[in-house]
């Protein structure tokens, strides 16, 4: 055991700098994305959704880091990624348009102009919705139209068509309810 220690000393010390930095980044990213949670009026829960999916991301490239800390070759890595990425890239082709919700999801935590709480109409000419955002998950938005009908709406599509603010924050306008 003391002899694998010492033949291996430099790679456990260079794993465990790994395993620190890697805690430190997280933490960071996770405060950021709370903070900017807070700041653009999000649920807890969405900004837990994209620390998760921000950690998962860090969480593969300190495994390509540690791979190449234990000595393996970057025609080895490579050869493994390629074809890792073309199985994924198959499964992912089959299901883009999950992907492509999840995708959207994640921008619209970053850069969308509405709230919870906020009316909103989106025109499509198929099936316009006039509603309030009630919440916005990885998926799907969730809308609350004046009758009471729960309306799902895809966060691509949400993205892809024109969308007017009717009222800000009518959850709290007492006139609605």
């Amino acid at each position: 055991m003391t002899k694998f220690l010492t033949n291996h000393l430099n790679e456990i010390i260079y794993s465990i700098i790994l395993l620190i930095i890697l805690i430190i980044i997280r933490t960071i990213i996770v405060i950021t994305v709370k903070k900017i949670g807070k700041k653009s009026g999000t649920t807890e829960a969405r900004a837990g959704l994209i620390g998760r999916y921000l950690t998962v991301i860090l969480v593969l490239v300190a495994l390509l880091i540690e791979a190449f800390i234990l000595g393996v070759e970057p025609e080895q890595v490579s050869l493994v990624f390629s074809s890792v990425f073309a199985v994924i890239g198959v499964g992912l082709f089959a299901i883009w348009s999950i992907l492509s919700n999840v995708t959207s999801g994640f921008i619209m935590f970053f850069s969308f102009p509405y709230r919870v709480g906020d009316k909103i109409r989106i025109h499509d000419k198929d099936y316009p919705v006039e509603a309030i955002i009630e919440d916005i998950r990885a998926f799907q938005i969730h809308l609350r139209e004046d009758n009471g009908d729960l309306v799902t709406y895809p966060n691509n599509l949400l993205l892809q068509k024109a969308v007017t603010l009717l009222q800000k924050d009518a959850l709290d306008d007492s006139s609605i309810l």
